[in-house]
């Protein structure tokens, strides 16, 4: 059996490259996406890897969505070797005049939804470990941690 990773985000962007990078590599990998619009294309894009490239619609900013995108990799695959959490949303304008929602919304994807998908990957990462395998957690971040951007206070 080979290495299992999920990507959240995984239909786009960062997450779009690092999971053609893992399909190179020989990993089996999970997309997760909000976006059922990016996971067909990916489907389509990356169809040559067939059966080692599965995609699951999953929102990170619901508990039930997230829940069941873990709980169908668990049921399938019985383990976890990798997460890449690179689901992400970047939202720009001033502190001080960002609408409060805009705000929830950046901080759901950004910080909780890493946390819910770190959560419940857990069970699955301590499950390819007891085996003596690869389990590994990734989280991406930005560099406007460490050097914003006029108006992406929040972000």
């Amino acid at each position: 059996m080979s290495n299992i990773i999920a990507i959240t985000g995984g239909a786009s962007g960062i997450g779009r490259g690092t999971a053609e990078r893992f399909l190179a590599d020989g990993w089996t990998v999970v997309a997760l996406d909000v976006s059922e619009n990016s996971l067909a294309a990916l489907r389509k894009d990356f169809a040559a890897h067939g059966d080692r490239l599965v995609t699951l619609p999953c929102d990170v900013t619901d508990h039930a969505s997230i829940t069941a995108a873990f709980k169908e990799i668990g049921q399938r695959w019985g383990k976890l070797n990798g997460l890449v959490c690179s689901a992400g949303l970047l939202r720009i304008g001033a502190l001080d005049s960002m609408p409060v929602n805009e705000f929830d919304d950046l901080f759901a994807v950004n910080v909780r939804g890493l946390w819910l998908s770190a959560r419940e990957a857990m069970p699955l990462l301590k499950a390819a470990g007891a085996k003596g395998e690869l389990a590994r957690v990734v989280f991406l971040a930005s560099i406007a941690g460490i050097r914003h951007k006029i108006d992406s206070g929040a972000y």
